[in-house]
């Protein structure tokens, strides 16, 4: 079944009140987000001091220092994207961006599975989050190493690091959901709180790093540190999976453009600024590191990543400092997420697209939030960690899987509006509209068809290269085949869960009520449109 055209919302009187009757859903979630919280629900999600720090190693390790030429590689495609998703975010500006944008382009079916495939992805990336505490914590005191104690190896690809990882990632979680809970004025509070330490953080690192340089910036025109044989063209793709990691989630502020103030003007602009504030910073941080280390073929920076680069130039108690702001980013990183994920489940439950929706679609008249949805993710979330309690490579096979499924997610968003726009090309492709001031939405205008195409090539591309069975990313045994292809494996079998589960919802329905399991309601025709609060 399709999906009929909505119309867009206007304000003719220009004063920025924007309702969701229209899209058939009442006022029901509080307007809390700023534009500097919207923005920082999108940086917080890439969060380049938790994610750069968190891979840098792994990075490093697998491409040497010429590595540093996948950032701008994989920068320019999710630019792409990101262009893409800020004029869906003007024209839709509902929760559950992916689920709702997908939908509405190609139908509530295919809708159904990307919003399934992103709810996966995103209590997996909340693991992956939660997991850098490690990366951190243990630097800045010895004491956070609690799993063999402050002399055992707290690197994440060890037994010790990866066993404290899931107890300080659970320890995380807790925190992040209670947030949740709290409201959305909290969750915004803290979330650019956070977002102010790391852009501080980011600037004051780069900058020190900068004035003690072992080594010029022709250090990236060379593998130096890439201790792998034969050709290179392998390891270098192997070696993007960290920008791929990074630079993902930019699409959070469209989670919560029901939360924020004139959002057809405000989130397709937090959407771009996000992502190329996050593409600049992670620039200058990867090569700010590759200068100041002190080595770069003793094996100590790939094994240590820039935690070791910060405590080793910097010394104990400068170097503890800036550790301290890396771990306040990846509080607000792992909470961003977790917030992300709650409001695509309760999106999708508020239609009675998944199991239990009466639950997890109600919000709470308290707090305005959906808080069993955030409860849900944080405790998904810790499950996946607890299972893998024992698996060293935890950190490598959650990042690149999570990634994985967010990238077949974003697909199921491009491709229709591909075909959408060739569809409509006599017609401009999308309908145009004017934003809360009044102005024209934000539109790639003929522009619209090569950036899209761009956008799918490069998606498809690099989906492949996230879910390749790499022993180095997925199997650190070496020996252990089921490991090694669990990307494969895992879609394979999320997907064949979800088409179970939609098939006899479906058939249940067609026996009751005659029609599919789900779809964007309809609005009555005396629904009247709830205006934004001032």
């Amino acid at each position: 079944m399709g999906r009929p055209e909505l119309p867009l919302a206007q304000d003719p009187g220009g004063g920025g009140t924007t309702g969701h009757a229209h899209f058939g859903y009442p006022q029901e979630l509080r307007r809390g987000v700023g534009s500097f919280a919207s923005f920082a629900a999108g940086f917080s999600f890439v969060s380049i001091l938790t994610t750069v720090f968190q891979l840098f190693g792994l990075g490093f390790g697998l491409g040497g220092a010429a590595f540093f030429w996948t950032w701008p590689l994989v920068f320019a495609g999710q630019l792409l994207v990101a262009l893409c998703f800020a004029e869906l975010a003007a024209r839709w500006p509902v929760s559950g961006a992916i689920y709702q944008w997908s939908s509405r382009l190609t139908g509530t079916t295919t809708g159904w599975f990307v919003g399934w495939i992103m709810i996966i992805g995103q209590v997996l990336t909340v693991a992956a989050a939660a997991i850098a505490a490690q990366a951190v914590l243990p630097g800045i005191w010895s004491g956070f190493q609690i799993v063999g104690g402050p002399g055992a190896d707290p690197s994440v690809a060890s037994p010790t690091g990866a066993q404290n990882a899931v107890l300080l990632g659970c320890v995380l979680l807790v925190i992040t959901t209670v947030v949740n809970i709290l409201g959305i004025r909290q969750m915004a509070a803290a979330t650019s709180f956070g977002v102010t330490v790391e852009i501080i953080g980011v600037l004051a690192l780069v900058l020190i790093l900068f004035f003690l340089p072992e080594r010029g910036p022709q250090v990236v025109a060379h593998p130096t540190g890439w201790a792998g044989h034969g050709g290179y063209f392998g390891a270098f793709l192997a070696s993007s999976l960290m920008a791929a990691y990074v630079m993902v989630g930019f699409d959070s502020a469209g989670e919560l453009a029901e939360e924020t103030h004139s959002p057809r003007r405000t989130t397709p602009r937090t959407i771009l600024r996000a992502l190329t504030t996050s593409g600049v910073g992670g620039a200058l941080l990867i090569l700010s590191g590759l200068m100041a280390a002190r080595g770069l073929t003793d094996g100590k920076l790939a094994a240590g990543g820039l935690s070791w680069v910060l405590t080793d130039r910097l010394g104990g108690v400068l170097g503890r400092l800036l550790l301290c702001c890396v771990a306040v980013a990846v509080f607000a990183c792992t909470l961003a997420v977790q917030t992300s994920g709650a409001r695509m489940m309760y999106s999708m439950a508020r239609e009675g697209a998944l199991p239990f929706h009466r639950h997890l679609g109600k919000v709470s008249a308290r707090t305005g939030t959906p808080i069993i949805t955030s409860i849900v993710v944080g405790v998904g979330a810790a499950i996946a960690l607890v299972v893998n309690i024992r698996q060293s490579a935890i950190f490598t096979a959650l990042s690149s899987l999570c990634i994985a499924l967010l990238y077949l997610a974003y697909l199921g968003v491009t491709v229709p509006l591909l075909v959408t726009r060739i569809r409509r090309r006599g017609s401009g492709g999308l309908p145009a509209g004017v934003d809360e001031t009044g102005r024209p939405l934000f539109s790639l205008g003929r522009g619209g068809v090569a950036v899209n195409t761009l956008a799918v090539l490069y998606q498809a591309g690099m989906t492949v290269n996230l879910i390749w069975p790499r022993a180095e990313i997925y199997d650190l045994t070496g020996g252990t085949w089921w490991l090694r292809w669990s990307a494969p494996l895992f879609i394979g079998l999320s997907l064949a869960a979800g088409a179970g589960y939609f098939l006899a919802r479906r058939l249940h329905r067609r026996i009751e009520l005659r029609h599919v399991p789900h779809t964007h309601i309809e609005p009555p025709l005396d629904t009247q449109a709830v205006a934004e609060p001032a």
